[in-house]
């Protein structure tokens, strides 16, 4: 690579998300993310401000620990970089891989990086429904108000509730991370229910259509806590395609359709380094006196039996640091109850 290519941290120039953990200094998103294609642009509104910031912060915590930098030599070059293409494209990432490798937390940690507020999380299920993900009408509940009142008739954005991905398509002047988490558990028409989501950056609330004459502009309730927005003549239609994040087990394969709107990243087990950051950003200031050693005793298991999960170390250095640990025959037994294979006798 050219040097003037590349920053002076040594990464290329053209990355904007660098999976370093550490929120980026420019507090506006804007001034960072890239313009995107004409054919990824969308022109819904009136647009709304950037959501609070705040509002992601413990859950980001809770996620990946404290934020703090990651070494560049330890960084997944090829997870990056394709962060980075998702983010120019301003198509989904579709992430593969066993559980445990960190599909999920990969949403949140382009979310804190770039400053995108709280991520908006659609769990999928083998009952999930397009119309789960996009919105949701209470008639039964607006019915019985409506008895209740009598002399008023209840105000119907009461009963409409945007799901996490209507939530995210909304017209925010900066684009929300979405996280789909597990895909492949779906029945087997929501890939493809997704596809003019996906392309069109746009859906319509039937109920509010059907009342747009009379009341063009309904206030419903979204995806994050204690929010509302807008809808104008039952139509939303984002302004900043959503960054989206949708992970998948690889249980299943995808139509070809699908594959073809996303960019595709498989997400290797996570090596030792990459383990002891984990490890360090969850248990910041902590005494870590045998991190290093059960760091490698993981991977030498997960490496022999397959199916462990970042998780499981993370439970058993919170065993270590709390007293629990011991040279001894007792302890031996307690990282085996906790480094499980993933899968066997019924976990999952």
């Amino acid at each position: 690579m050219n040097p003037a290519d590349t920053s002076p941290d040594g990464d290329p120039r053209w990355w904007i998300y660098r999976g370093t953990g550490q929120p980026r200094q420019e507090s506006d998103p804007t001034a960072v993310l890239p313009p995107p294609p004409s054919w990824r642009t969308f022109d819904g509104g009136p647009v709304i401000p950037p959501v609070d910031l705040t509002g992601g912060q413990a859950e980001y915590e809770r996620r990946l620990g404290v934020a703090s930098a990651v070494r560049m030599q330890d960084m997944p070059t090829d997870e990056v970089t394709m962060v980075n293409a998702a983010l120019y494209l301003r198509r989904p990432l579709l992430v593969t891989g066993r559980p445990g490798t960190g599909k999920s937390s990969l949403a949140y940690k382009v979310a804190r990086e770039l400053r995108l507020g709280p991520v908006l999380r659609w769990p999928i299920s083998s009952r999930s429904t397009l119309q789960e993900g996009l919105w949701e009408y209470d008639a039964i509940g607006r019915v019985q108000a409506a008895a209740a009142q009598r002399d008023q008739e209840p105000d119907i954005g009461e009963f409409v509730h945007l799901g996490a991905l209507g939530t995210a398509l909304l017209p925010y002047r900066t684009p929300r991370v979405l996280l789909i988490d597990e895909l492949d558990k779906s029945d087997i028409d929501l890939p493809n229910d997704l596809l003019s989501v996906f392309e069109d950056g746009e859906f319509r609330i039937r109920p509010l259509l059907r009342i747009a004459g009379r009341q063009p502009d309904v206030r419903v309730f979204t995806a994050d806590q204690d929010s509302a927005a807008v809808v104008h003549r039952g139509l939303v239609r984002c302004n900043a395609f959503p960054i989206v994040v949708v992970t998948s087990n690889g249980e299943r394969e995808f139509p070809p359709a699908f594959l073809r709107r996303c960019l595709r990243l498989e997400m290797p087990d996570p090596t030792i380094e990459q383990l002891a950051n984990i490890v360090a950003a969850h248990f910041h200031g902590a005494e870590l006196t045998h991190a290093r050693e059960l760091i490698r005793s993981f991977v030498d298991r997960s490496a022999r039996d397959g199916g462990l999960a970042a998780d499981q170390l993370l439970n058993s250095v919170y065993m270590a640091t709390s007293g629990a640990y011991a040279d001894d025959g007792s302890w031996r037994r307690l990282c085996d109850a906790l480094w499980r294979e993933l899968g066997v006798a019924g976990v999952e």
